[in-house]
């Protein structure tokens, strides 16, 4: 069932996403050479913690850790380690969020390290505008086909993929709700956008085709022809006019 959220639920989950924002920023200033995953994970996790908030990724479904750091071919899902270190031109992906008051907050970017080659580049902006494109279209009385199609037709006219094995959701008590947010579809389709309900869009975007494959791991997804992959995500709330996202970047002196 879909969970439309009230005034003081909404409150509880402004704090929750700025938080997540916060956190996931901080990640992403940390990437430098060097680095290995597993310090990026740490930062994040004193992060949430130090703020109230409790890791939301961390032990979910087993998961081992604060975030998914993704680098490179991997999609989704990368489990942070101490052996892997972020090298000079990689492009990594941190997924992350956290539950305060009982609700929960999620968002996801691509960051680059250093200076990346121009088609890595293109791959992250187009990536992040089909985010935007989505987000446009996340409005009360509309459907969340029209949500998938804003980010695949835009997606697909740039040369890139969209991957089809993952998507969006609800967000709320649960990480993870009703509905499913496809980043592909046809406009008109699928539940309607009413007032109250706050989802997730994540854009999953490859260079190459769009079959992925899981890791001996179970979790680690990479792309299955070893093109370079691109995530982003924001929590949006429906309004009756333009939507809110909730997790727009914050600091800490933010929150």
């Amino acid at each position: 069932m879909i969970q439309i959220k009230n005034a003081a639920e909404l409150q509880k989950m402004r704090k929750a996403c700025a938080i997540s924002a916060a956190a996931l920023k901080a990640g992403g200033e940390a990437i430098e050479p060097g680095i290995t995953t597993a310090e990026i994970d740490k930062i994040i996790y004193d992060f949430i913690v130090r703020h109230g908030a409790r890791p939301n990724f961390l032990h979910l479904y087993g998961f081992p850790a604060t975030a998914c750091i993704s680098v490179n071919d991997t999609v989704i899902h990368g489990i942070p380690n101490k052996q892997q270190q972020i090298r000079p031109g990689d492009i990594v992906s941190i997924d992350t969020g956290c539950k305060i008051d009982g609700f929960n907050g999620d968002n996801a970017c691509t960051y680059a390290c250093g200076k990346i080659d121009l088609e890595a580049q293109r791959l992250l902006d187009v990536t992040k505008e089909s985010l935007h494109r989505g987000i446009e279209m996340a409005c009360g009385g509309n459907r969340v086909g029209d949500i998938g199609h804003a980010v695949q037709s835009y997606v697909e006219e740039n040369g890139f993929s969209v991957v089809r094995t993952f998507v969006g959701h609800g967000v709320g008590e649960h990480l993870h709700e009703e509905p499913e947010v496809p980043n592909y579809g046809k406009p008109g389709r699928g539940p309607r956008l009413i007032r109250g309900m706050v989802i997730a869009i994540e854009p999953m975007i490859t260079a190459g085709g769009y079959a992925v494959r899981w890791l001996d791991d179970d979790w680690t997804v990479v792309t299955e022809d070893g093109s370079l992959a691109a995530h982003y995500e924001n929590t949006i709330l429906i309004t009756e006019g333009e939507p809110e996202i909730l997790t727009l970047s914050h600091t800490e002196e933010d929150l």
